[in-house]
């Protein structure tokens, strides 16, 4: 079966007081294949969103600024707070982790409107994508498993415009879906780059217009919008700004299938910016175009320079001994027998701490079957682990690694969250599994006859 899929009539308008009906449609190259109940839960979700959207336009109207908690609108501008809930939320609003809770009711939904975050930024992106961007998303409908497609970060967006519509998690990728046509969509992004044409904060905007563009057939603006990046990218003397132009000039050439452009222009990076921090971002670049351009041996080699860790996959993982955060020793050694999870983690960590409710719930779902996890924390203070770990009653043993600790080096670790998977041989079955991967990995490791 083909696992591509594409997500269409997604968009519902509320004008004035008359609300249309949400109909929600995806349509695959086969049958739906969508449950009963999953079609309903996203339909539902879609009502609540456009009553929350109708609740925040009239806050809005009346305090001129948004509430900083959705439980404020009730019961004075949403008088049933069960639409705060979405009913594909198993834990019915009531997070796993305390971290960012709404302090009154629950809630489901993702909102971060405080007002001081507002004026900063979501103000000014909201005046760049005419408030086609989102207020409030739904997580709740993500990895749904049907039949063999795995439909992954599916999320329901309630935009400032109060429309509602399906993308993944990065939902800028998907302007289509924000305008609901090719055409609106193609306007809507020029607008915006006529508002900020050289601001780098939305040089993101380049690529996705871009695409756009060759989609409509309209190549004479595919090239014009390449000439119009390079007038106003960076080459700043700061690496990180530099680099992010350059990625994203990478990105343009590919999609326009210039791989040839880009691949010189990356190997001028190469031999230029020998030793820089972003040198193993270069050699990634370098071999996902060689893989594009069917090179698999140099895209295996580049793949390799970028990452030594890939070479690890089904080897033995590296040994060690340590103390956990209560001053027990902890040897990985003791472990054989069972799947481990290394997770490498920090409290100032966001996408760490996002991740914890996942690790948590496959926790749970097999830890009477030999899974066990523990914690290497690169926190710069032991006490912030311990507030945290008091404050989220997580299960598992931690270890304190500090930022330059000896496992983050025993692992090469560059990034986090890194979670490494051990089979009960002690061989490393990933080392970034996350989501719905790593829940199948889990799954496949604890069934796996030794």
């Amino acid at each position: 079966m083909n696992s591509s899929c594409l997500f269409t009539s997604v968009i519902y308008a509320v004008t004035g007081n008359e609300t249309r009906v949400p109909e929600i449609r995806l349509d695959f190259e086969d049958d739906s294949l969508l449950t009963e109940q999953e079609s309903q839960n996203l339909k539902t979700c879609a009502q609540n969103l456009i009553a929350i959207g109708k609740a925040l336009q009239t806050y809005e109207k009346e305090h001129s600024e948004f509430p900083e908690w959705l439980s404020e609108l009730h019961p004075k501008y949403l008088t049933n707070p069960n639409a705060l809930i979405c009913p594909a939320d198993e834990d019915q609003g009531v997070p796993i982790l305390p971290h960012n809770t709404d302090p009154n009711l629950p809630v489901s939904y993702n909102y971060d409107c405080d007002p001081e975050y507002y004026q900063q930024w979501l103000k000014h992106e909201r005046h760049v994508y005419n408030s086609a961007n989102p207020i409030v998303r739904c997580p709740h409908h993500a990895n749904l498993d049907v039949g063999s497609t795995l439909i992954s970060k599916l999320h329901l967006n309630l935009s400032f415009s109060n429309n509602v519509y399906l993308s993944d998690a990065f939902w800028h990728k998907h302007p289509i879906k924000m305008y609901g046509s090719l055409q609106a969509a193609i306007a809507g992004y020029e607008r915006a780059l006529q508002l900020v044409p050289d601001d780098p904060n939305f040089f993101k905007l380049y690529p996705e217009l871009l695409r756009l563009y060759m989609e409509a057939k309209q190549e004479i603006d595919a090239q014009n919008s390449i000439k119009s990046f390079k007038s106003v990218m960076k080459p700043h003397d700061e690496d990180i700004m530099r680099f992010r132009d350059y990625w994203t000039l990478v990105e343009m050439l590919k999609i326009v299938s210039k791989h040839e452009e880009a691949l010189q222009l990356l190997q001028h990076l190469e031999k230029t910016e020998k030793g820089n921090l972003f040198i193993r971002s270069i050699f990634r670049e370098i071999a996902m175009i060689h893989e594009e351009k069917g090179n698999a041996e140099l895209a295996k080699t580049y793949f390799l320079k970028a990452d030594s860790k890939l070479a690890m996959i089904g080897k033995p993982t590296p040994d060690f001994s340590s103390t956990d955060i209560n001053g027990n020793p902890i040897l990985l050694k003791d472990y054989r027998g069972k799947v481990v999870l290394l997770d490498f983690w920090a409290t100032w960590c966001g996408p760490c701490i996002a991740e914890m409710p996942n690790v948590k719930k496959i926790y749970d779902t097999y830890k009477d079957m030999g899974f066990v996890v523990i914690g290497v924390s690169l926190d710069n203070n032991a006490s912030e682990v311990r507030d945290f770990l008091k404050e989220c009653e997580l299960p598992w043993r931690q270890i304190f690694d500090g930022q330059d600790g000896h496992l983050k080096k025993l692992f090469q670790i560059r990034g986090i969250p890194s979670l490494w998977l051990i089979d009960r041989k002690g061989k490393v079955i990933s080392y970034k599994a996350r989501g719905m991967e790593l829940k199948k990995l889990v799954d496949e490791a604890v069934k796996a006859k030794i």
